[in-house]
């Protein structure tokens, strides 16, 4: 129907009437997609692999995790962030770039795309010896609902014992930097755009799945106990920016820190550009991300 289509056109960023010209969500799908240097597979599913990749020199190599968004769809999948992982690696660290079952692919929505995100970021202990990584040195940066679950993974820790999201000892994260995230799935929640898929990720709608909420939601998750990053734009049209400013308020109010990065003349894409003037500050504050707290 024609509103399923307008729904997707909004989901993707196109910007159909807009004084000022922002990314596509085609636009971020032409960027370079730079092979990995390993394609290395954390379950028997097809889509449960990570992509590796080493950075010149000698180890150990401190490692970011990089989580690609698309509205937690099936439809958009971890090539579009290769270049923005790409050059990450290019900064001197080593990045691994997760792939996991969404909504739509059988399997994927909840608990399967948490349980696979979980499952793929602890790979890390198992594969962290062969390939000479720094575990103490780790940082996680998503975009968009990648963002979500990037931060999502700074809160498992109060999940542990609730397998199969919580596990027995998950990776621990010195810092996360969220890039147009969604820090609060019940506020993002719409029957239109990028928030319609809320209901698909938790099996409900938020007012009929509390619980889920509450094991989901970073928002409900504070404090995350990591250096945070809440990365926007300022013509940001899919997650607004009330998004990253709301739980910024919440989560220093329960002692977290938090930074939050306004790019001026960026859209909901501009921020995974390495080619965006904005990159060396989000470079930058994921560099920053990786290193540990000092608590005196």
């Amino acid at each position: 129907t024609a509103a399923i289509l307008l729904s997707i056109v909004v989901a993707c960023g196109v910007q159909v009437e807009n004084e000022k010209t922002v990314m596509s969500a085609a636009d971020v799908l032409a960027l370079p997609q730079p092979e990995a240097d390993r394609r290395l597979f954390y379950g028997e599913e097809p889509l449960q692999f990570g992509e590796l990749r080493l950075p010149e020199g000698e180890g150990p190599f401190p490692v970011v995790i990089v989580i690609h968004g698309g509205c937690w769809l099936a439809e958009y999948d971890l090539g579009y962030m290769s270049v923005f992982a790409d050059a990450i690696t290019a900064a001197g660290v080593a990045t691994w770039s997760i792939e996991f079952r969404r909504v739509g692919n059988e399997g994927g929505g909840w608990p399967g795309t948490f349980q696979d995100v979980a499952d793929g970021v602890d790979h890390l202990l198992e594969i962290s010896r062969e390939h000479d990584l720094d575990l103490d040195r780790v940082a996680a940066v998503g975009h968009s609902a990648g963002g979500h679950l990037a931060l999502w993974l700074a809160g498992r820790k109060w999940l542990e014992g609730e397998n199969p999201l919580g596990g027995d000892a998950p990776l621990a994260l010195n810092g996360v930097v969220s890039l147009a995230g969604i820090p609060d799935l019940a506020a993002y929640a719409s029957p239109e755009g990028c928030g319609s898929a809320v209901s698909g990720l938790l099996g409900g709608d938020p007012p009929e799945v509390p619980d889920r909420v509450r094991r989901a939601s970073p928002i409900e998750m504070l404090p995350l106990g990591v250096d945070l990053t809440m990365v926007i734009g300022d013509l940001d049209s899919i997650v607004p920016a009330e998004q990253a400013h709301g739980f910024a308020q919440a989560a220093r109010q329960m002692g977290d820190s938090v930074d939050v990065l306004e790019i001026a003349s960026a859209g909901h894409f501009e921020l995974v550009d390495p080619t965006h003037e904005a990159f060396a500050d989000i470079r930058e504050a994921v560099l920053r991300a990786i290193e540990p707290r000092w608590i005196e």
